[in-house]
């Protein structure tokens, strides 16, 4: 018998799975929430389900993927069930930045919330087998080309506005005054954020040499990779690293 939590923000589709879940015999719910905080907080103050079958697009701070980054902080390889019927970009990405590699299934809402098909993938994510439905699998592909070369798209609207100013040489007390914050400091954290969305993290420990790197990429619109050498890479068409000519 799989203990299991629901996180669905839809009440009367929340009831539907519970019940249809249940019906099989093999599923005990142990536990339901309508948003990402709520599930933390169940697994903070509750035994630990088995899984936790997860909507991705969730009425609340957190989206479902969030939320399972968060939980999985906590509770490291917890097994997470993801389900959506959105096709959004966004989406995509914070899948594939969220890392989760192992103990998940990832599919479309409209294909598989029939309790007897949920039932199996719940059981393989429990033993430790993935799935991912081709149709997402491809279009995380997409997005990932799609971004490859376009490093503003890794971006929060407020990173992307620090990030061109940064780029036209401005210092952090310049940018801060510019966007509103009085404390340089914030910008800062933000160079942080975009550095590590942008990769520059790993092999740009002098914080200079990211700033510069980043200035790069912005103007030259591509996402570019710098080995321990120094040597620059781009994706080129066939979508393979190689060498980046100025």
């Amino acid at each position: 018998m799989l203990n299991l939590l629901v996180i669905e923000d839809n009440p009367r589709l929340q009831i539907a799975l519970i019940s249809g879940l249940e019906d099989t015999g093999e599923v005990h719910v142990v536990g339901s929430a309508t948003t990402g905080e709520a599930a933390l907080d169940y697994c903070l103050t509750h035994e630990l389900p088995h899984v936790i079958l997860m909507d991705v697009a969730l009425a609340s701070d957190m989206n479902g993927i969030q939320s399972a980054v968060v939980i999985r902080k906590n509770f490291p390889r917890l097994p997470v069930v993801f389900y959506s019927i959105q096709d959004d970009d966004d989406y995509y990405r914070a899948f594939r930045r969220s890392r989760i590699l192992t103990h998940y299934a990832y599919v479309r809402k409209s294909n598989y919330l029939l309790p007897s098909m949920i039932l199996p993938l719940l059981q393989d994510a429990v033993a430790g087998r993935s799935f991912v439905d081709p149709a997402i699998a491809l279009r995380v592909q997409e997005v990932e080309h799609r971004d490859a070369n376009a490093p503003m798209n890794l971006l929060e609207p407020q990173e992307q506005m620090v990030a061109r100013l940064l780029a036209q040489g401005l210092t952090n007390e310049q940018i801060a005054a510019i966007v509103g914050f009085r404390d340089k400091r914030r910008i800062s954290r933000t160079n942080g954020q975009i550095y590590a969305a942008w990769g520059l993290i790993e092999n740009a420990t002098d914080e200079k040499i990211a700033r510069t790197r980043a200035t790069i990429m912005v103007h030259t619109g591509k996402m570019i990779r710098w080995d321990t050498d120094g040597k620059a890479f781009e994706i080129d068409e066939r979508g393979q690293w190689s060498a980046w000519q100025l």
